[in-house]
């Protein structure tokens, strides 16, 4: 628990008589702001209130499947207030209730392509151009952000550094709990085997349903990223065909399948003369998803600007 004197009470306390406190409360995504009252000359307190804040929240693509699973669970989240569910202009579901759209009962939140004032934080989970129209909005509004959107362009994650200069975001290629702590098991396994005097042969395998558009996956070329840094290969193979070789020590191959509604699998395999490391994660439906990008939202929206990530919100 963490408390801090609001920056702009300052001269309310100096006219007014007012001491107010702001304690935040991480596990919850809740602020609690405390107002003494006194009086001037002699400074005892008199009085004081307790006021609770939930994070007003911002979900941006919520047309989509992820997107639909973060107004269900933002909606029965006592820690956040679900102020606006946003969707692209053309959207069909422009006007129609959010809670209907997620398949819950009706919330009263009418899907709409503007955004509203008061939004503290935003979860993007849309595509590569509507996340940069995100990301400009919530510059220019200070809104934190977090960015679930894969499939983005190396200008495009530069342009997310630039806001970040400027606003808080929390950027994931994959914001499952259990995908961050399999990049973390991953990167020690790579640091282990870099010296391996055999040499090590890494393979890639992931998975996913067949509406998927990007491929391979944002978090299977993070998990390339990870093992390329620790153990210096230098090339990054996409499928294999025909007569292609030898294989050489120096790449990282990378095999995607798409199938039925596959929530999302990887296997990063290590191969060695005689024996084979292999690390999987997978997941049975899209809630591990939505539930790190709300636990990403509640840990951003408190942060001082700059870059984070998923590690920084597990604390890995």
């Amino acid at each position: 628990m963490v408390g801090t004197l609001l920056d702009d009470v300052r001269a309310i306390a100096k006219t007014s008589g007012q001491w107010r406190f702001a304690i935040y409360i991480p596990t919850k995504g809740i602020e609690i702001h405390i107002v003494f009252h006194f009086q001037e000359k002699s400074l005892p307190f008199n009085r004081w209130i307790i006021m609770s804040h939930a994070l007003s929240l911002a979900i941006h693509g919520a047309s989509g499947r992820n997107g639909r699973r973060l107004i269900s669970l933002a909606s029965h989240d006592p820690g956040l207030k679900l102020a606006a569910a946003i969707v692209g202009p053309g959207s069909r579901s422009i006007g129609s209730d959010a809670g209907a759209l997620a398949g819950i009962a009706h919330l009263g939140l009418a899907v709409q392509a503007e955004w509203p004032k008061g939004i503290q934080v935003a979860i993007d989970f849309s595509t590569a151009e509507a996340c940069m129209m995100a990301v400009e909005h919530c510059e220019r509004h200070a809104i934190a952000m977090v960015i679930a959107t894969t499939g983005l362009s190396e200008v495009q994650i530069e342009r997310i550094r630039q806001a970040a200069e400027s606003i808080p975001i929390c950027y994931a290629p994959n914001m499952s709990v259990a995908v961050n702590i399999a990049m973390k098991l991953v990167e020690q396994a790579a640091r282990s085997l870099r010296q391996f005097s055999d040499g090590v042969d890494v393979e890639i395998i992931e998975r996913h349903h067949r509406m998927k558009e990007d491929s391979p996956s944002g978090t299977a070329l993070k998990f390339g990223q990870i093992i390329a840094r620790e153990m210096g290969q230098t090339e990054h193979v996409h499928g294999r065909h025909g007569m292609v070789g030898k294989r050489p020590q120096s790449e990282i191959g990378y095999h995607a399948v798409r199938i039925g509604d596959d929530a999302g699998q990887h296997t990063i395999c290590f191969g060695m003369l005689g024996e084979i490391i292999e690390v999987r994660v997978a997941a049975s439906n899209r809630d591990p998803y939505a539930s790190g990008a709300i636990a990403a939202a509640k840990f951003v929206a408190h942060k001082p600007a700059g870059l984070y990530s998923m590690h920084d919100v597990l604390g890995l």
